[in-house]
């Protein structure tokens, strides 16, 4: 496909405001900090995947420091400047400017769908990267306890970035197999060249990302004091499993009955 520079820009600032829009959409936000969108993360890789690397790396800086911008307030827990520094890269400049690398699977892959999927893993696990670092090292001693900081961290950042990951996934795979970027403009996958995914399908993903946020909150409410942030694994004690068992066996069972029904439904058609 031929795009010029002017749509290509003017393509990535519309999808940047679109990420920013859906970044204030959020399913759950964490009282330290991170929270699970409605896929917010996507317009980028949609850019880099559309547009190359080149073009998803400035978009994701531009996108993270709007993202910085927006949260300006989270410098005010922090003194130095090594650390307002080490806050502004790891949470915000380097964390989103990784999105740019969300296209790098385009080439290797003939369906879209699956190339898009696998470029959201890989910028979730780079973000998500990004964060563990920062909690273990910025934050160890303010949400984060200073013993067993890594630990922590990898725990705290994944109660909010694995469910964004997981949501990311899905409407990632989701619109691949509905829109073909790789037209100069974007138009309708034709059946053949769709990846074969399912309303139902799509809807019983949704159910298990919304039990995974709901055992997260019921679990993370245990082991974290709201009121002084101090962390207590013994917390896992007073976790009413029960409740947590409940709601990831019905979400299972609803999710397989919704796949096994969109599947069938795909096969007839």
């Amino acid at each position: 496909m031929k795009i010029s520079k002017t749509q290509a820009l003017v393509e990535s600032a519309i999808m940047i405001a679109i990420a920013t829009l859906l970044s204030f959409i959020k399913l759950v936000d964490l009282p330290y900090g991170g929270s699970v969108t409605v896929a917010s993360m996507l317009p980028i890789i949609i850019i880099a995947y559309r547009h190359g690397t080149g073009m998803g790396l400035m978009a994701g800086l531009v996108y993270g420091i709007i993202q910085q911008l927006l949260g300006l307030n989270t410098l005010s827990y922090v003194t130095t400047w090594q650390s307002i520094l080490a806050v502004i890269l790891l949470d915000y400049i380097v964390a989103f400017l990784v999105l740019g690398l969300g296209g790098i699977f385009r080439s290797r892959f003939e369906k879209q769908a699956p190339a898009l999927t696998l470029g959201a893993v890989l910028v979730c696990v780079l973000r998500y990267a990004c964060h563990v670092i920062s909690g273990a090292t910025v934050w160890a001693g303010l949400s984060i306890p200073t013993k067993g900081a890594l630990i922590y961290s990898f725990a705290y950042n994944a109660t909010y970035m694995l469910p964004e990951a997981i949501v990311l996934v899905i409407v990632a795979y989701y619109v691949g197999s509905t829109l073909d970027f790789r037209t100069a403009q974007p138009v309708r996958l034709s059946k053949s060249e769709a990846g074969g995914v399912s309303f139902l399908q799509i809807l019983a993903g949704l159910v298990i990302t919304g039990a995974v946020v709901a055992d997260v909150a019921l679990v993370f409410a245990k082991l974290q004091n709201g009121d002084t942030g101090e962390w207590n694994i013994a917390g896992l004690a007073d976790v009413n499993w029960l409740i947590v068992g409940i709601v990831s066996a019905a979400a299972a069972v609803v999710a397989a009955v919704l796949f096994a029904v969109g599947k069938a439904r795909k096969k007839k058609a």
